[in-house]
């Protein structure tokens, strides 16, 4: 079993980029594994600050037609004495082989709040397929995700923004490459309208440069924009990320 800590050194204030934006295959590390992350820092002096994070995830892997995992992750911080992060997030997945090879069944469930993006409670569950699409010796692999989920939103002041109810149509494309056997590269889109109304959608763009700089420890760059075409009252269109961590395999 192995299990990979990440201790992100860079860009304390950024959301936590969670293990890995690669779709987790069947077959890829057989039985049980777990990644650990966690980040700590704290300034003194001119300026007071304090920011923690960490996540954990969760693996089994039958190495034949499923694999499941479950991951958890939580931030918070203060500037000065003043709540700037704080925020929950986590998420589970079940996904079964229904050809060899090329396509999965997926089902899937989440819990998010963030109080600065004014959620309170944010809970979703939904079922697709996925698609391989590319997989040239192993260098590089494409997937193509299709399905549906419900989403409940509870706010933080509903009388600005009332609870939501919504079922979206969940949409990806992934791509990963290795360039060499020390640096790989991934990039996922996500696209999720509203099945009634697909003016009002959310897109998540991804990306994550790894690159091996020493036995098994790696440097991590992850860049994260968000839009949302209908935010809450209050809570801009889009949300821009960065965090570069360091990762070390044990």
């Amino acid at each position: 079993m192995k299990t990979p800590i990440l201790i992100t050194l860079l860009s304390a204030q950024s959301l936590f980029a969670l293990v890995s934006i690669i779709p987790v295959e069947i077959g890829k590390e057989v039985g049980f594994s777990n990644i650990a992350e966690a980040s700590l820092e704290t300034t003194r002096g001119n300026s007071d600050t304090d920011s923690y994070k960490a996540s954990y995830r969760s693996t089994y892997d039958n190495g034949e037609s499923f694999v499941t995992w479950a991951e958890a992750s939580g931030a918070y911080g203060k500037a000065n004495g003043d709540e700037n992060t704080n925020k929950v997030f986590a998420h589970a997945r079940y996904i079964h082989a229904v050809t060899r090879e090329s396509v999965r069944a997926e089902v899937f469930t989440q819990y998010q709040n963030d109080m600065f993006m004014n959620i309170k409670n944010k809970v979703l569950y939904g079922t697709g397929a996925r698609f391989k699409i590319l997989d040239e010796a192993r260098d590089a692999r494409g997937y193509i995700g299709l399905g549906v989920f419900r989403e409940n939103i509870d706010y933080r002041n509903p009388t600005i923004n009332p609870s939501e109810k919504n079922i979206r149509l969940n949409s990806y494309f992934s791509y990963s490459i290795d360039l060499n056997n020390k640096t790989s590269v991934a990039y996922t889109l996500y696209f999720q309208p509203k099945v009634d109304n697909i003016g009002d959608n959310i897109q998540l763009h991804e990306f994550e440069l790894k690159v091996n700089v020493y036995r098994d420890i790696f440097l991590k760059f992850n860049i994260d924009y968000t839009m949302d075409s209908e935010p809450p009252i209050g809570i801009k269109r889009y949300d821009f990320t960065q965090n570069t961590s360091f990762v070390v395999k044990f």
